[in-house]
């Protein structure tokens, strides 16, 4: 599996104010290419070469390979993130399946937004705060540096990255305020939903 650095789905500057331009292209252009180039050099002597993303991060995972667990595992990551977020996003109008969900599940989109905004906020150091299916249900999580829930028996279906190059130059060590904004400004429920629909 050839990994490759895809181009934003938008301008560098369509997330403004809440996401800067160059947030973006150091997050994009040196971070994500980093584990791209890191990734794609650790897999190239790997069993897990010919296998699909998903498979390498739970592979990777169970064998505790710390290398590809966080450069394979943050590309997965990030080739979402950059789908998670939209200009105009956020809001609390859910597409219908996935609001019942969120209803039934995870007590309504108030509760949903507060548990999963602390779950970015007390991740200790650098990681990842997730809505999941877990056992056919939504569940909140989080993770640490580059491992997701599929490393965890769950499928992602949004993730916020809570490492500090997402949102040092624009929110500096405010990560709950980062956080916040992100939730109700940029979120991309159309393919939160469509992710939920697959899961």
């Amino acid at each position: 599996m050839a990994l490759e650095l895809p181009d934003l789905p938008y301008a560098y500057d369509a997330l403004g104010p809440y996401m800067s331009k160059e947030t973006l292209e150091f997050h994009h252009d040196k971070h994500h290419q980093a584990y791209v180039t890191n990734g794609g050099n650790l897999l190239k002597d790997s069993p897990h070469a010919d296998k699909s993303l998903e498979d390498i991060c739970k592979a990777a995972f169970s064998e505790g390979n710390a290398g590809l667990v966080n450069n394979v595992g943050q590309h997965y990551n990030h080739l979402h993130f950059w789908n998670w977020m939209k200009p105009n996003g956020g809001g609390k109008s859910l597409p219908g399946s996935l609001q019942a969900a969120v209803d039934s599940d995870l007590g309504g989109y108030d509760q949903m937004r507060a548990d999963f905004i602390n779950a970015g906020v007390t991740q200790f150091g650098s990681g990842w705060a997730w809505l999941a299916v877990k056992d056919g249900k939504l569940a909140v999580m989080k993770t640490a540096n580059g491992e997701n829930p599929l490393m965890h028996g769950a499928t992602p279906i949004l993730g916020c990255d809570v490492w500090e190059h997402s949102y040092y130059i624009d929110y500096r060590n405010a990560r709950p305020k980062y956080l916040e904004a992100w939730f109700d400004n940029l979120v991309n429920w159309e393919y939160v939903e469509q992710l939920h629909s697959a899961a």
